[in-house]
């Protein structure tokens, strides 16, 4: 099973379910596209795809959202248990796209960093 975590408003997110679809999903997998602005992951579920991903939290959040500079996000005295609160209650700041396959995961920027996951 694939999993992406899915904006259909970003290029960029767009752009990974295409290659999913289209290049690098040559077995034919099962994908769920998860559009996480309107089904927003919970901070367990935050924890267990950073743990995929095999990255500081902080690599998980879009610097350049308007929210990120209103939470004050730039702090780093933030605890990773307040960068997950925050991501949780504003999922706009979750990076995009985000693929996983077999346990692991990638951020998408750019889109063929997904192909890691393919190899």
């Amino acid at each position: 099973m694939i999993t992406i975590y899915h904006n259909p408003r970003c290029s960029k997110s767009r752009g990974a379910c295409d290659l999913v679809a289209d290049v690098y999903n040559e077995a034919k997998e099962p994908v769920d596209v998860v559009e996480y602005l309107r089904n927003p992951l919970t901070v367990s579920e935050l924890k267990q795809l950073n743990k995929m991903l095999a990255c500081p939290v902080r690599d998980m959040l879009r610097d350049t959202e308007p929210e990120y500079k209103d939470l004050g996000l730039a702090d780093p005295a933030l605890t990773d248990a307040q960068l997950y609160e925050a991501i949780e209650r504003h999922p706009v700041l979750l990076q995009r796209p985000i693929v996983v396959r077999d346990g692991r995961a990638v951020i998408g920027r750019p889109p063929e960093a997904i192909e890691a996951l393919f190899r």
